[in-house]
């Protein structure tokens, strides 16, 4: 049985059923979950106006400059809640809490966000750096792309892309530091079998990345790069939460 399912299996054994967030007793029907109705109606959803590239919802005259430098394969990123009060506690109980039970009710709120596809469709989850996921004990966009997988029915694929060097938190970077910060920072495994005849397969999915939140989108953008490389021609980025981008001048 994967670490993750123990995990889960143990948090509901021992874990008392009430709300993470607000610490309400939780109904029998969502006792399996983590975070309440009123809790999870309270996540202030991502609404346009936005940018229908990148999906910053500020009205925009001209040509949108957070996401001018991607790269030409990544079409679209979407978001279903700002970072906030509300949002945050649940990300942070995903994300370090080790709690990756709460990627369910992410999912959830995820689910009117999911990127329209003409053709066969794949989730990508964000590799982890592999001291993060030792200390981590999991990959939290693998779990968020998983819980997502139940409900679209589509497959993940863990282990195309991955991290070709460790990088330092993102957390106090400005946008242009972000950017140079994950430069060359994944590669997509195998890619040089045959080379034509991968990139020939990977051409022919509509790939979805996976992460927890989106900031400046450098991640993104990156993992993207290095799919577009690889073969891929349409690539699309979806995150639970999107943080409002600091001041930085």
């Amino acid at each position: 049985m994967p670490l993750s399912s123990v995990r889960s299996a143990v948090e509901q054994l021992f874990l008392p059923a009430e709300c993470l967030l607000c610490h309400a007793l939780l109904s029998q029907r969502d006792a399996h979950r983590i975070v309440c109705p009123v809790c999870r109606q309270r996540w202030r959803p991502v609404r346009p106006p936005w940018c229908e590239r990148c999906g910053q919802p500020e009205p925009h005259f001209g040509p949108c400059r957070l996401c001018a430098q991607w790269p030409a394969a990544l079409k679209s990123v979407r978001s279903a809640a700002w970072l906030d009060e509300t949002a945050r506690p649940a990300v942070h109980a995903l994300k370090y809490g080790g709690l990756p039970r709460i990627a369910d009710d992410l999912a959830a709120a995820m689910a009117h966000i999911r990127p329209r596809t003409d053709g066969p469709a794949a989730l990508i989850p964000i590799p982890l750096a592999t001291q993060r996921l030792r200390q981590r004990g999991y990959n939290q966009s693998e779990v968020l792309a998983r819980a997502l997988a139940r409900q679209w029915r589509i497959p993940v694929l863990v282990g195309l892309l991955v991290r070709t060097r460790e990088t330092p938190t993102q957390t106090a970077l400005t946008p242009d530091t972000r950017l140079a910060n994950v430069a060359g920072a994944f590669g997509v495994r195998n890619a040089k079998w045959g080379t034509r005849n991968f990139a020939f397969r990977l051409a022919n999915f509509e790939l979805i990345l996976v992460d927890d939140v989106f900031t400046t989108g450098a991640t993104l953008a990156e993992a993207a790069r290095a799919l577009e490389q690889a073969g891929a021609t349409r690539v699309m980025g979806i995150t639970f939460a999107r943080a409002a981008i600091p001041d930085f001048t």
